[in-house]
This record gives C-alpha cells, structure tokens and sequence, in this order.
C-alpha cells in the first residue's frame, strides 16, 4: 500500500486553518455563545478543524431569516430562476470537485477514490436534475361534476424546511436534500452531521457565490442532541426531512408533533442480498464483498445480510472471504486504500458490541473480526464475516453499519422470502439469478423500497429511494422527492 497520502490542495488546507462558522441570513457568523467543536480525522483521531457549535438560539435565527426569505420573494420566485441558480451550483461544485472530495475524505473516513468517483458527481448530478423540476411542478384541471364549475390544482413549496443530514455521504446527502427543497421554493435550514460538518459549509460559500439571495440556505452546524432537536421542534418549520437512524428517526417524530409539521425520513435498514442456485458466483462474489464493504459499511442499503442457497453456499463464502481479505483498508486520503476507517470511536465501539454479541450468541467469525495489522491509530476495523448465524440473533436484524456481512443459508423459495422479510427494516433487497422470471417474482415479494437485480447501488436522481416499514416515510430523489416539498391546493370557480 502506498503510504503517500493525496496532498492537500490549497484551497483545502486555507479553508481548515481557522474555525469554520455557521452560515444565517447570508452572513458567517460564530455561535452566539462562542462555542465551538472539534472534528477529528477517523484515521488519527486527532483534530484538524474547528467549527461554530450551534445551538437554539442559532437555529431560532435561522428559522428567521429562511421565514424572512420565503415570504419575501423566493416562493412567488420563478422556477426558470431557481433553475439557473441549481445549474450554477452545479458548475461551481464541478469546478471545486476535488475540494469536496478532500473533505469528505478527511471529515469521515472515506476512501477518497470514492468521494471523487462517487458522492461528488452524485451531488452535482442531482442539483442538475432538480434543476428541471423547478419548472415543472405543475397542478392539473379536474373534470368535475357539477355543472358550471372550474377545478383545478396547483403545486405551491410548503415553506421553511429544516434538513438534517447523516455522516456517511455528508456532501452528497446534502444536495439530496437541498436541491429537491430549492427547486420547489422552499426556504431551508440544513444542520449538518457533528461529525462531518466541513463539507456542508464549504457548499454554503458556493450558493452565496452562485448568487443565492441572503436567507434562503442558512446551515448551522451543531449537536444532534442541541441544534437538531432545537430544529425538529421549532414551530416556525414547517418540514422537516431526515436522513439517519431509525432511533433517531423516532425522536424526530415526537418532537414534530407539536406543530404537525410535516416529515420525511430515510432512515435504517438490513438489506437482504439473495443468492439463487444458478447465479454466476465470480460476479456475485465480487458484487456481494462491494455490498457490504463499500463505505466502510456505512450505508444504510448495505447488503449486509447473504442469503445464500444452501447447494452453493459454502464456496460463494469462501470466495467472499478471499475478497474480503484482500481489501486494502488504510486512512482515505491514501490513494489506494479501498475501505477507510469507521467515523468515530463511538462508532467502532458500537460495531466492535456487535461483533461481541454475535459471538456471544453462537456466530462464528470467518475472516476479519480485529484492527488491520499496521493501522495502530484511528478507528479501524477489518472486513468481517460471520457464519453460522441464525435469523433470531441480533446480528442478523439489527442495523451495524460497519463492515461485518452476516452469511444465512435457505433451501426453499418460502424459507427465503420469509427469512429475507424477517426484520423490521425495508429498505433494499438484491436478487441474483440468470432466471429473469423468477427474480421479478421474488422482487414482487420483497418488503423493501428498492430492489437490485443482478445488481447493487445502482442510483439516478431520477428514480424514488426510500423504504417500507421502519426504514422510512416518504420517497427521496426523481419525480416524488421534488412533490414532497409542496402542498397541493384545489382551487374552485364558479363559471355560472
């Protein structure tokens, strides 16, 4: 492994040489109290940035000034004009690219051919398809039955939203949540990850460059516990979308009750990667290790359970094993480092309980399991595969979120569906099968929002994401993600 890490561009080391403050009504500002956070690089763990550490009184103005915003102008704005500001962001996260990838990299752990390859073009790519809603959100005539009555509907943004992203894609989930919001003339205030705030406040210097008026993104960084629940309950939003844990998602809800805002969630999930008997087990092999490792494991959609027909079982799991133990994993800016470390001690420490349990309860490690030999620093983890794990463990339905692949056998079409759909969670499956019939068939049968055939992560701005059951409410990303950020009102004319 080469132990030449990717230089820091100077844009980069400029902006990580002073504190980072939080962005309101078009100013930068410090936390009114004058506090601030550390963030640490997951493969030290030690600092290298500080950022203004938000709290109530901060989300108070932010929710002002979006409130100030919407009603003075943005949502009456035309959508040819939110469009051309979205493809301006666009250009700019383009042309600052490696920027974000840096960032993303340092912040979370991330291998930094991912952040470039992946989360920064994604991220681009859906500020550039939301461009095109903003002028297409349109209501409809509904023929009526009473005579001499016109009806018809229109699409107007609900209003100040608060965004609350996650730590594992920070930039990419940022304009996931962002641009859907914009183009429909909603107002926002985004409330980054405490872990992974960088790449967040870096965006908000280029709305305010893409021109932007003051108001309409205010970003403070801060505490789940402090800044995002000051954010979820604050009477003055009217929406409030999520990206996290199924845990956190709940207390989200409670704490929405009070105004009945609105709520989209994308929360947690325990992804099935279903092996059929005639699937070509090289690719699977290589696609099932990418499932589960890719990011760490950090990915709600991981596919983190291997549900393998017990003809083929033993040799794909050798095979996963081979691949598993082959991974270069090392800090993210190390140019061929495949898997990074877990984001935070708290983290490690979580997967690391996970690992424990699973042994406790009977599963057998295969591969992996310890901290990679040479990595004495950080919060590393090596790819891990448990077998002999039964449906009930909790290993087996509870979400990890690290880089640890549960291997459960079936025999029957009726056992795998039944031990596929056996968790709370629905937000993915994956089928694998060279019988086109029989995997629509089963696909008709997964309680999960996405399934993959013959595939896994595969994405488009363009197509729904979200899940069943526990993994959420509502749908992100093509044309449903952009509505969920209006209301529909019916409007009557008496013609007679």
């Amino acid at each position: 492994m080469s132990t030449e890490a990717t230089p820091l561009i100077e844009n980069v080391e400029s902006f990580l040489s002073e504190p980072r403050p939080l962005l309101i009504d078009g100013q930068w500002k410090t936390a009114r109290s004058g506090a601030t956070f550390s963030t640490l690089d997951p493969a030290t763990g030690e600092v290298f940035a500080t950022v203004a550490d938000g709290g109530k009184p901060e989300i108070d103005a932010a929710v002002a000034s979006a409130r100030r915003a919407f009603d003075g102008g943005w949502a009456q704005s035309a959508g040819a004009y939110r469009a051309d500001l979205l493809n301006r962001l666009a250009d700019l996260i383009e042309t600052h690219a490696e920027e974000f990838a840096q960032l993303d990299s340092l912040d979370c752990g991330k291998p930094i051919s991912l952040a470039r390859l992946a989360d920064v073009p994604t991220a681009i790519g859906h500020f550039r398809y939301f461009s095109g809603w903003a002028t297409k959100l349109s209501g409809e005539t509904i023929p009526v039955s009473a005579p001499g009555f016109l009806n018809y509907t229109v699409r107007e943004p609900i209003g100040v939203v608060g965004l609350i992203i996650p730590w594992n894609f920070p930039v990419m989930f940022a304009a996931v949540k962002l641009a859907p919001a914009l183009c429909s003339g909603c107002t926002v205030v985004l409330k980054p990850a405490e872990q992974t705030p960088l790449s967040a406040l870096r965006l908000g210097e280029l709305i305010q460059e893409a021109g932007f008026p003051d108001g309409v993104v205010n970003i403070v960084p801060g505490s789940g516990e402090i800044a995002g629940a000051a954010l979820a309950a604050h009477p003055g939003v009217d929406k409030i979308a999520f990206t996290g844990s199924t845990e956190v998602g709940r207390k989200i809800i409670a704490a929405a009750a009070g105004n009945l805002k609105k709520v989209s969630l994308e929360l947690g999930g325990k992804a099935p990667n279903i092996i059929l008997p005639d699937a070509d087990l090289d690719t699977v092999a290589d696609a099932a290790a990418d499932a589960i490792f890719f990011n760490q494991g950090e990915a709600c959609c991981a596919g983190t359970r291997l549900l393998v027909h017990e003809s083929c079982r033993r040799e794909l799991v050798e095979e996963v094993i081979k691949r598993a133990a082959a991974i270069k994993v090392g800090p993210g800016l190390l140019p061929d480092t495949q898997m990074g470390p877990l984001v935070s001690e708290e983290q490690l420490a979580r997967v690391q309980g996970y690992l424990e349990s699973g042994l406790s309860q009977g599963a057998r490690i295969v591969t992996g399991g310890g901290r990679p030999a040479g990595l004495e620093g950080g919060y590393f983890l090596e790819p891990t595969v448990f077998e002999d794990v039964e449906a009930s463990m909790a290993i087996a339905q509870e979400e990890i979120f690290g880089p640890v692949l549960t291997v459960l056998g079936w025999s029957d079409l009726d056992d795998l569906v039944r031990k596929a759909n056996d968790t709370v969670y629905g937000l993915a499956a994956g089928i694998w099968t060279k019988d086109l019939s029989r995997a629509h068939n089963l696909a008709a049968r997964m309680k999960a929002g996405t399934v993959w055939i013959n595939c896994w992560n595969a994405f488009d701005p363009g197509s729904p994401w979200g899940g069943y059951r526990q993994s959420g409410w509502g749908r992100e990303t093509g044309r449903l993600g952009a509505e969920q950020y209006t209301e529909v009102k019916s409007v009557w004319v008496n013609l007679n």
